[in-house]
This record gives C-alpha cells, structure tokens and sequence, in this order.
C-alpha cells in the first residue's frame, strides 16, 4: 500500500487565504481550494516550505491557475 502526502491551501466561506497556525480553528477554515499529492514525505516537505516562503499573492495565484472559481476541492480527493 501506497502512502501519499499532500499540501494544500484552504480558506474560509469569503476565500480570505491566511496562513497562521491556529488560524484554520478560529476563523472556520473549511473550504479546501488547492492541493498537490506526492508519493515521498520529503518532496512534500520540500514543497510546503516553498508555498509557505512565498507572498499571499503567490499563493492566491497558485490557486487561481488550478481552481479559478475558488469550489471546494474536498469531494475530488
């Protein structure tokens, strides 16, 4: 059996991306809008890292690329 690793972004009822620890349980992050998988925990890691290290405008553009209309990605995993 495969184990896969994901990174993801989620955002709340209004798509207002924050990413603060804690912030997902305060603020009522739901909405799953973007996610890669991959098969090794390290590449993973190595990817979240990047996402993280860049500007809310990466990570909304990011989103953008692959989810324009913003819809819940939950039901598609």
């Amino acid at each position: 059996m495969n184990k896969h690793y994901y990174v993801y972004l989620m955002t709340n009822k209004n798509n207002t991306v924050k990413i603060i620890k804690g912030f997902t349980e305060k603020y009522n992050i739901v909405k799953l809008v973007y996610y890669e998988i991959f098969n090794n925990p390290y590449d993973a890691i190595s990817r979240e890292k990047q996402i993280k290290a860049g500007s809310r405008k990466r990570k909304i553009d990011l989103i953008n690329k692959v989810n324009l209309k913003w819809k819940d990605l939950y039901f598609e995993l």
